[in-house]
């Protein structure tokens, strides 16, 4: 039996394309890679922050240091020198929780 021209081109027509075949390959290699990404938001660097805290804890060593004849202020002084360290501490894991960035 005969082939027809109408019924080669039907075929032809249900075939893909090279360009849909190479399109699904890709798909099917980039798919796994995406699925491989983590969820959670990756910890960036602190800049701003770290250089902060590094400046606190050398105050608060200065503090420490200092000779205690102040009528009490170097240590009210020391305790929130203390504070402002647990908040850029807490700021900092805040921030590498959430994805948080900042300037180097």
């Amino acid at each position: 039996m005969p082939i027809s021209k109408n019924s080669a081109k039907e075929r032809a027509a249900e075939r893909p394309s090279r360009r849909k075949i190479i399109a699904l390959a890709a798909a099917g290699v980039a798919a796994p890679a995406a699925l491989a990404l983590p969820i959670a938001p990756a910890a960036a660097y602190q800049g701003n922050m770290e250089r902060a805290l590094g400046a606190l804890q050398e105050a608060f060593a200065s503090l420490q240091a200092a000779t205690p004849n102040k009528g009490g202020h170097r240590e009210r002084a020391m305790e929130f020198v203390r504070m402002a360290i647990n908040q850029t501490q807490m700021g900092i894991e805040f921030a590498n929780r959430h994805g948080g960035g900042g300037a180097m």
